[in-house]
């Protein structure tokens, strides 16, 4: 469903702008051509009325770490991919996620492809900043390669070694068409030859992917769990770090007085934590990737607090598609139990989303902004679990849901 008009006023009982430290009474907010007019008590005459009721309205929350394209069998076609992936998408915007940030998948252009299909209206979904695929050296995190190689002679994954095939890489990535250069500056949990502990790039091969990146327009992202792995990249100026679920207080102090961002992905980690003597949960899953988790479970059990304590800037990152699109909402709960506060963790999907993106016309309700709303039954500043509720999106001023529609 997507409704659109040149002018409505959409009214709720509550409504928080995106930067506030608590939402406001009842507030009008008037959209015309797609983006915000106005915003206060006063309704506009001759102007549509969507009035939400017992609601929170806010704005379009923003996802910072997603893959849409499922993580599928190596023999999927394209097509199959492709398919599965307008799935995603809808389900992400249903969830209220206007915008999000595709941090990689197999086929470099299929991400590419869906971001200019939804910017023309032909795909239903969030707007979309892409990275093809996650430059990766051999046997790093993002080499999927393992068995292939040696029997077929065939290598997965935007594989790059030495400085000068890392600089060539990220040439790749943007001639593919990338918003954001991601590599794994370290290893992690997804594959049986990776560890969280390892360190997969040198400090000379950041340093030169970086730069690379900087000098063609790129922000870099980096995959990283450990402090090594994270200082590296933070020395090279990467632009976001991904996970760091082992980094210590100091390193996040050095990422805060940087004013690089952290994207902490909990709800993967939690839910994996918590379900690690639970079979069913792993079923589908490769022994290796349960194993790992139990190897570190402690370590990860014990830093996960380190971020709330932290200066650093966060931003909201579900890493969808490892667990179902559909529970990528379920960040802001995560969030809020290892000790982040609700506005910081509302705040994560919204204003500092945006500013990790660049992206100043969302991210907030203001005049001038993009007409990107949500609302929900409930207040989540109360309870951070109605994130999980949210039953009106408008995306550019497009009503895409709407319970009473």
């Amino acid at each position: 469903m997507s409704i659109a008009t040149n002018s409505l006023v959409v009214v709720a009982d509550r409504f928080w702008d995106g930067i506030a430290d608590r939402p406001s009474g009842r507030t009008a907010v008037l959209v015309r051509e797609g983006r915000i007019q106005d915003v206060g008590p006063a309704r506009t005459p001759g102007a549509q009325v969507i009035d939400l009721g017992d609601r929170t309205l806010v704005p379009g929350f923003i996802d910072c770490h997603v893959h849409v394209v499922p993580d599928l069998a190596p023999d999927t076609s394209v097509s199959a991919q492709t398919l599965a992936a307008l799935t995603s998408l809808r389900t992400l915007l249903h969830n209220g996620f206007t915008t999000v940030r595709d941090l990689g998948c197999a086929p470099p252009s299929i991400t590419v492809d869906l971001k200019h299909a939804q910017r023309e209206g032909t795909v239903d979904g969030p707007r979309m900043l892409v990275a093809p695929r996650i430059i990766s050296g051999r046997g790093g995190h993002g080499d999927k390669s393992a068995g292939l190689a040696e029997r077929f002679g065939v290598e997965l994954g935007a594989l790059a070694d030495g400085v000068d095939k890392v600089v060539q890489a990220v040439r790749v990535e943007a001639r593919q068409g990338a918003d954001w250069i991601k590599f794994a500056g370290t290893g992690g949990f997804g594959s049986e030859h990776d560890d969280p502990d390892l360190v997969t790039y040198s400090s000379a091969e950041v340093d030169a992917l970086v730069a690379t990146a900087r000098d063609l327009g790129k922000p870099a992202a980096v995959h990283a769990f450990n402090d090594e792995g994270i200082l590296r990249a933070a020395h090279a100026g990467v632009r976001s770090v991904e996970h760091a679920s082992l980094a210590s207080p100091s390193t996040l102090a050095t990422l805060a007085d940087r004013g690089i961002w952290l994207v902490p992905t909990r709800f993967v980690t939690d839910e994996c934590l918590r379900h690690l003597d639970d079979d069913d949960f792993w079923t589908d899953k490769p022994d290796h990737l349960r194993d790992t988790f139990r190897t570190h479970a402690d370590r990860l059990r014990e830093h996960a607090s380190h971020p709330a304590g932290s200066a650093v800037r966060i931003a909201f990152g579900s890493d969808a598609s490892v667990l179902p699109h559909r529970d990528n909402w379920r960040e802001f709960p995560a969030m809020v139990s290892s000790g982040i506060s609700k506005l910081r963790a509302l705040r994560a999907a919204t204003s500092e989303a945006a500013a990790l993106l660049a992206t100043p016309d969302r991210g907030t309700i203001r005049p001038g902004a993009l007409a990107d709303l949500v609302a929900m039954p409930g207040n989540p500043f109360d309870d951070i679990d109605c994130t999980g509720n949210v039953d009106f999106v408008m995306q550019n001023g497009h009503i895409k849901r709407h319970a009473d529609l």
